[in-house]
């Protein structure tokens, strides 16, 4: 039901979302730990999308049935929306230090694995499955260096 373009679309949007969450939190901030942080997040949400964009541009364009293809990006154009999963209601002013900041983002990196994840069962297409499973692990990447920096973090910073 849902095409390679449509996934690899919704990722770059997904991406975008965290990118202008993370700019709009830099202004909330006078700590200059938590701003560059903010700031390496966003850059990442930047390469991510760039990164998707770039899987996109290696696909064979050919459409097999277009109203398959329209009815799966219709459905995931609702089911995303303008969402930012968890980062959405988070309130950055409320945080005290650069690890809560990095759990943050990386609560945020698995909730995008898990909604792909969830897209998995929908997918037919053995190349449609294989390129769900390179954003995957690309997430799964963040998550690691999020959770690397955190632990490697020896005075968390206060506000």
């Amino acid at each position: 039901m849902f095409v390679i373009r449509d996934i690899i679309e919704l990722a770059i949007r997904i991406e975008k979302n965290a990118e202008k969450i993370y700019r709009t939190a830099q202004a909330k901030f006078t700590n200059s730990s938590l701003i560059s942080t903010l700031q390496w997040l966003a850059e990442e949400e930047i390469n991510h999308a760039k990164w998707f964009s770039e899987l996109k541009e290696k696909i064979n364009p050919d459409i097999s049935d277009p109203a398959i293809e329209e009815m799966g990006r219709t459905l995931l154009t609702d089911v995303l929306g303008s969402q930012s999963f968890s980062l959405r209601e988070a309130n950055f002013t409320e945080m005290q230090n650069l690890e809560e900041l990095l759990a943050l983002a990386a609560e945020f990196e698995r909730d995008k694995v898990m909604f792909y994840e969830m897209l998995r069962p929908f997918i037919e297409d053995p190349e449609t499955v294989t390129f769900l499973q390179k954003i995957i692990s690309e997430e799964n990447r963040h998550i690691q260096r999020l959770q690397c920096l955190r632990e490697n973090i020896v005075l968390p910073e206060r506000l």
